[in-house]
């Protein structure tokens, strides 16, 4: 006798699955202006254009507000934020001059086998540039931009500069501002001109290196501003 084959039962996502890719396709949404800034995020629509509940819906809101993408508004939900002006540019950009190239000198100057070996290993994360310029081509390079920055600023020893850093999450309102504006191949050669720098304890060189990197880039999200 033969038993009765089982039907198998679907197999859900977990709630942290399921609330992490809500959060990654409404970041997605956002930074390629798929929902557009100053546009109220309406809650009840996108859990029917995602099939989800609208907790999890809320959940990455929550998420997004906390790196400056959207804004709650008093009792009508939130909506995705303006981008960034000309002088918040420029303001953001002389902090970070301010405070970035000292610290690559320190950096320098503290180095060590394993700081090398963790900026040589952050730097291989992303060894050529996206070949798109969508959000999904850029992420990993966002990512790695913002990570070996806050490396640098750790291997400095000034913790607070570095969470002030991490706080601001400027390399994500820079992307809204050169989207559609490729600059990987620049990016990723400046960030190994830094890294030479940073590796071998030269600090005069990497202040210059970081200062040149911060400038470009600054110049390159300027230009969108002409």
């Amino acid at each position: 006798m033969t038993e009765t084959a089982r039907p198998r039962m679907a197999v859900r996502p977990s709630r942290q699955v399921l609330a992490d890719g809500v959060y990654e396709q409404l970041r997605a949404l956002i930074m390629n202006h798929g929902i557009e800034p100053g546009e109220r995020a309406n809650i009840d629509e996108i859990a029917r254009e995602l099939d989800v509940s609208g907790t999890p819906v809320r959940e990455a809101l929550a998420r997004l507000e906390s790196e400056g993408l959207v804004s709650r508004l008093p009792l009508r939900g939130y909506r995705v934020t303006e981008l960034l002006t000309r002088k918040e540019v420029e303001d953001i950009y002389g902090l970070r001059l301010l405070l970035e190239p000292p610290s690559a000198a320190r950096a320098a100057a503290a180095m060590s086998p394993p700081f090398a070996s963790a900026l040589e290993e952050e730097l291989a994360t992303c060894p050529s540039a996206p070949t798109g310029a969508s959000y999904d081509a850029y992420k990993a390079l966002t990512a790695h931009d913002a990570r070996l920055h806050e490396l640098i600023l750790r291997i400095a020893g000034n913790v607070s500069v570095e969470q002030a850093f991490v706080r601001t999450h400027c390399h994500l309102h820079f992307f809204r501002l050169s989207y559609n504006q490729p600059f990987g191949e620049q990016t990723i050669a400046e960030h190994r001109a830094l890294v030479e720098a940073l590796v071998v304890g030269k600090a005069a060189a990497a202040r210059d290196a970081m200062t040149h990197h911060l400038e470009t880039a600054r110049d390159r999200i300027l230009s969108r501003f002409v």
